[in-house]
C-alpha cells in the first residue's frame, strides 16, 4: 500500500457527469474521494473531516470556488488547493485570488489531473519511499 491510499481529495464540481469521471480517475490512481456537487455541501466536510486537497470547480451554483478555497484556508488551513475550470477568464481570477493553488483549465487529460495532483504531494510520497 502506498502513501496515495492514505491522500483524501475533497471533490467539489456542479457537473454530475465530469464529478463522477474525475472521482473514478482518482479512485483507480488510488486516492480517497469525497465528492459533493456544490461549495455549501463541501464547507461543513471541510470543517468537521481531513482532507489532503480540495480540488474544486471554480464556476458553481450558490458559493465559487474561489470562495470556498478561501473559506478552506480558513477552516482547515493544511488542505491543498486546485481547481478545475472551463473558463480562461476564470483561471486568471483564481491565480489572483489563490495565487497558491494549481489551476487546471478544461479540457484535460486524466492523466495530467493525476501527474498534477501527485506533484502536489511530491514532497509527502518521496518521504515515505
Amino acid at each position: 500500500m502506498t502513501i496515495t491510499n492514505r491522500l483524501r481529495i475533497l471533490l467539489a464540481e456542479d457537473e454530475e457527469a465530469m464529478r463522477d469521471y474525475l472521482s473514478r480517475a482518482l479512485q483507480n490512481a488510488g486516492f480517497d474521494v469525497v465528492a459533493v456537487d456544490r461549495g455549501t455541501d463541501a464547507l461543513p466536510l471541510l470543517e468537521s473531516e481531513h482532507f489532503d486537497l480540495l480540488l474544486s470547480d471554480i464556476v458553481m451554483p450558490e458559493m465559487d470556488g474561489i470562495e470556498l478555497a478561501q473559506r478552506c484556508n480558513e477552516v482547515s488551513p493544511r488542505t491543498k488547493v486546485m481547481f478545475i475550470t472551463g473558463f480562461a477568464a476564470v483561471t486568471l481570477k483564481a491565480s489572483r485570488e489563490q495565487p497558491q493553488a494549481k489551476v487546471l483549465s478544461k479540457p484535460f487529460h486524466l492523466r495530467d489531473l493525476v501527474l498534477e495532483v501527485e506533484r502536489v504531494f511530491e514532497d509527502r510520497l518521496h518521504a515515505t519511499v
